[in-house]
């Protein structure tokens, strides 16, 4: 036996064996499957995700809806071949460099799939999230390494999707878990996995990526990490929808408790201490455990204590919960030490800037990095300094968002989830709607192949 456990071992090699041949039909039949289980388990799945992540009951009933909608969604998305990704060019002869010959284009799946489940949708992000349900829909094998953090909810899980799985017909080994840390990083290792998904830290993320990429034989690494999401205040959106902005930001950073990657966590405004006089800071609900929670305070120490930034607000806080804060700075003294932005609080935490001309809001946003989204607060017509701000924000961001807020992320066929580093490793793909699935297909050409041995889908 090897260096891995004998259930990471079992897991991927009957990942290894599982065959790749599954009609879009069968696919879509798994996922219904799935969706249905996950529905009918969901008073008892919603009681053990909420003792172990302090997560609402409300809040966990809408992600499970959430969950089981996106596997039917990729399910209908299949029955009409839509994800398929078809390209017929029939042979011309006079075509413009020379005769062409007959090149049809499908995709197949690229392999076992290795997802890391997320700590802060115990649903969505984990054991049955849009990663495993992606993946499924390629039709790729997927091995989930289980966060630590919920894990009596991901076993309970498992055991539904693999049920589900098993009542659809699918074959063995499409499906199954790990657990500990030290064996996903080396089922990343595994020439046996075709590619990686994951959701998390900066930290972490980074280390599995380097392992992934410095294998002999480089796999992708499709890895969601950190993301600041700036938000910019224009000068007449702010005299206009003052009470608005302000009510809609308080929500928003606090939602969760601060614990959703798209959390706004730096906000440019024209008027900092006018934004704040409006501004009632809610509690917070407990943070998903004590490690997080150390964390976070211990972060927010951190960049409260640094040179050019104020501690401007705190809600009421415990023991138990965190109080969350809004700090403090200038455009200013932002280009003169980036990391007053640049540097990720996990949880209910936020930075104003203040600026005084437009220029000075591009420039900063042009220091804070990769984002997940970038945030516009401006009229209720489109704003005059809207064209600048969109142009600069789409060169730094995978969502632009007008006069809305960035957290809740909505699953269909448009949404984009992902950005240049730091916020993902894989900025021209998405983790979030039915696009994810590209990331588990690979593309195929048939040139010049007689129909009966093309695949189903190419010929005619």
């Amino acid at each position: 036996m090897s260096e891995i456990d004998h259930g990471t071992e079992t897991a991927l090699a009957a990942a290894h064996r599982a065959p790749l041949d599954a009609r879009p039909e069968e696919r879509a039949r798994w996922l219904r499957a799935i969706a249905d289980g996950l529905d009918a388990e969901a008073d008892r799945l919603v009681a053990l995700a909420g003792s172990e992540t302090h997560l609402p009951e409300a809040r966990l009933r809408g992600e499970i809806t959430r969950t089981s909608f996106q596997s039917r969604l990729f399910a209908d998305r299949l029955e009409t071949g839509a994800l398929g990704g078809v390209v017929v060019d029939h042979a011309d002869p006079e075509w413009g460099m020379g005769p062409r010959p007959d090149i049809r284009r499908t995709s197949v799946p690229i392999g076992p799939v290795l997802v890391f489940a997320a700590s802060n949708f115990p649903f969505a992000f984990s054991v049955a999230g849009g990663d495993t349900i992606s993946a499924l829909a390629a039709g790729c094998p997927v091995v989930v390494k289980t966060h630590p953090g919920h894990p009596e909810l991901s076993r309970a899980t498992a055991e539904v999707v693999r049920v589900a799985l098993a009542d659809a017909g699918a074959p063995d080994g499409v499906f199954a878990t790990i657990e500990g840390v030290e064996e996903g990083a080396r089922a990343v290792q595994d020439p046996r996995v075709k590619a990686v998904a994951f959701t998390g830290s900066q930290h972490g993320g980074r280390a599995l990526f380097d392992l992934a990429v410095s294998r002999t034989d480089p796999v992708p690494f499709y890895g969601e990490l950190g993301s600041t999401n700036p938000v910019v205040v224009t000068p007449s959106g702010w005299v206009e929808r003052p009470q608005e902005i302000v009510e809609g930001f308080a929500g928003s950073f606090t939602m969760g408790a601060g614990q959703f990657c798209t959390q706004p966590g730096v906000v440019l405004v024209p008027d900092v201490s006018a934004f704040v006089a409006l501004l009632d800071v809610p509690a917070v609900h407990p943070m998903l455990d004590q490690r997080i929670d150390e964390a976070y305070r211990d972060a927010l120490t951190r960049l409260s204590d640094r040179d050019g930034i104020d501690v401007l607000a705190v809600g009421p806080g415990s023991m138990g919960s965190p109080a969350a804060t809004v700090l403090g700075t200038t455009a200013s003294a932002v280009l003169a030490d980036p990391d007053l932005v640049t540097t990720e609080v996990f949880g209910p935490a936020t930075v104003l800037v203040g600026y005084t001309d437009v220029s000075d809001a591009l420039a900063v946003l042009d220091l804070v990095g990769g984002a997940l989204t970038a945030t516009i607060q401006g009229t209720a017509a489109l704003d005059a300094d809207a064209p600048a701000l969109l142009t600069a924000m789409a060169r730094v961001a995978g969502r632009v968002v007008y006069n809305q807020w960035p957290t809740g992320v909505t699953v269909s066929d448009a949404q984009q989830h992902g950005g240049p580093w730091p916020a993902t490793t894989a900025p021209t793909t998405t983790s979030v709607g039915t696009a994810a699935i590209h990331r588990f297909l690979r593309p195929v050409a048939f040139q010049n192949v007689p129909g009966a041995g093309l695949p189903p889908e190419l010929r005619g």
